[in-house]
């Protein structure tokens, strides 16, 4: 085992608490904020946006991972950059030039990440794996929290395991979507350095408990 990151998802915390449920992840042992853009386009769903961000981003004092799930987000990438964002992951479905996009992430002092859908096959990441600081699997479909965890997704860490390996790549795994105690050390035994977990962490009684625990099972 290694030391994993644990990143939970604000999009899961209460909107009408949001700086209480930030205070909460600064007090815990989480590593990171993990932040989900979405437009209602590239997913059917509008999550938050830019003034949102910016709040969190003032109260927040972890590592801010932001994961755009929109179309064009290279329109946005100085914006994000400006909102607080450490970490901009796009969408591979929706660059069209995803080298140029994460050249672009780069030059604006960000790591780059890239995520990537169910249906899609990581080894069409293997030409750019260098270039990418971060790769997203999601194990849901993007755009809702709260969905079942897709098995075939710990098949899919190891060959992007394997690639990174293959390519000498320093790329983190981020696993996102059905993270809980009962398959986080599965997945990092699969390879994964990072798990998301938005509704196991603020549907817990004790929000700080559960990602401690997590902390725990994937030391």
């Amino acid at each position: 085992m290694k030391n994993t990151l644990i990143a939970p998802s604000v999009l899961a915390a209460d909107f009408a608490n949001l700086q209480r449920d930030i205070e909460m992840i600064n007090a815990s042992e989480a590593d990171w904020f993990h932040i989900d853009i979405m437009d209602g386009v590239f997913v059917p769903n509008i999550s938050f946006g830019m003034p949102v961000l910016d709040a969190i981003s003032k109260h927040a004092k972890k590592t801010i991972d932001v994961h755009l799930m929109i179309v064009d987000p290279d329109r946005f990438i100085t914006t994000f950059k400006k909102l607080g964002a450490d970490i901009l992951t796009v969408h591979y479905e929706a660059c069209t030039h995803l080298h140029r996009t994460l050249q672009a992430i780069k030059a604006e002092g960000m790591k780059a990440g890239v995520a990537v859908n169910p249906h899609t096959n990581v080894a069409l990441l293997e030409d750019i794996i260098n270039d990418i600081d971060l790769v997203c699997i999601m194990s849901v479909n993007p755009g809702f929290g709260g969905q079942s965890f897709i098995e075939k997704s710990y098949n899919k860490v190891a060959q992007l395991a394997e690639i990174i390996r293959r390519n000498k790549a320093n790329t983190l795994i981020e696993i996102d979507g059905g993270v809980t105690n009962k398959n986080a050390k599965q997945l990092v035994e699969a390879g994964a350095n990072v798990l998301v977990a938005g509704s196991y962490v603020f549907g817990a009684q004790d929000p700080i408990a559960t990602i401690a625990d997590l902390k725990e099972i994937t030391k």
